[in-house]
């Protein structure tokens, strides 16, 4: 939930702040792009904080090297959010990053499975979990659209 409330709160501060001027982000889609850059930064920072044996245990046993690919899921999150804040990789960025959620979608269902925390806290059950990866996918599909 806390990535979701990342979400909102950036987009509406940067759009404000585009409203009274600031260019960078004068437009819903600069807002969005900027929105899913502190999501995706924020996310990629549980890789290697103390949260990282929460999501070393998410990753379903048939995967091999967990740890490996927490690592590596952490390096593409924020090479993702570098790219939507760059207007001439926004779109490839998005659309990456929208193939990124999909593949972690299983790991998401096997912590929920597996009735799992991240810091102490439960994983959102399937359907919340379902939701939200729905309107993160909508907001990348959205950045794609338009870039």
């Amino acid at each position: 939930m806390i990535p979701l409330l990342v979400l909102i709160v950036t987009f509406a501060v940067l759009r404000l702040a585009g409203a009274l001027g600031w260019e960078p982000f004068d437009s819903w889609h600069a807002a969005l792009r900027g929105a899913l850059a502190a999501m995706f930064c924020l996310t990629a920072s549980a890789h290697w904080g103390k949260r990282r044996p929460d999501l070393v245990r998410m990753v379903p046993p048939r995967f091999p090297h967990p740890a490996l690919l927490v690592t590596v899921t952490g390096v593409l999150e924020i090479l993702g959010a570098i790219g939507l804040l760059i207007p001439a990789t926004a779109k490839p960025a998005a659309l990456c990053l929208a193939l990124l959620l999909t593949a972690l979608f299983p790991a998401n269902i096997h912590a929920a499975r597996q009735h799992l925390t991240i810091g102490g806290r439960p994983v959102p059950a399937i359907p919340l979990r379902t939701v939200l990866q729905v309107v993160f996918l909508a907001a990348l599909l959205a950045v794609a659209w338009r870039g």
